[in-house]
């Protein structure tokens, strides 16, 4: 009997609060009517008229902010420096003679093996992570001020 009463009151609540939902539905969702445009709009109810209004208001440039420009994001992992970075670098550091063009050929190999070796690194002929970290502080260094 319990159960019973239980679930007719339950039945009874959802009842109840879908009723009230639906009527409020029901309210909000009146058609309007030609009519009630019109009444609601018409000057002689004191609403203002737009448009002359509009014919008054003097005319302001509106001032838009500049597009921002978009930076590239820089690559995930480790920096790969180019060629010519490579070769400045060694270049700056005393270690390669050969004229900067950014192709890593025998002569690069070769100096880059020696930078490696000069400085206690793996000695492998790549600009790995670990050799850039120690090449790049020679980068922006002139080649005069640091002649082996």
């Amino acid at each position: 009997m319990k159960r019973f009463l239980s679930f007719t009151f339950i039945v009874l609540m959802l009842a109840a609060l879908s009723g009230c939902a639906k009527k409020q539905e029901a309210e909000d969702l009146q058609p309007i009517t030609l009519e009630s445009l019109n009444v609601a709009n018409s000057p002689a109810q004191g609403t203002p008229d737009l448009k002359t209004q509009e014919a008054n208001l003097p005319v302001v440039p509106v001032a838009t902010a500049p597009a921002k420009e978009l930076v590239p994001l820089p690559p995930q992992g480790p920096y790969k420096p180019t060629g010519i970075e490579i070769q400045t670098a060694l270049k700056n550091a005393g270690f390669y003679s050969g004229n900067i063009d950014g192709k890593i050929g025998p002569k690069s190999k070769k100096a880059i093996e020696d930078f490696q070796s000069a400085n206690s690194l793996k000695v492998d002929g790549k600009v790995g992570a670990k050799t850039w970290e120690a090449l790049a502080k020679y980068l922006s260094i002139t080649s005069s001020s640091n002649k082996r």
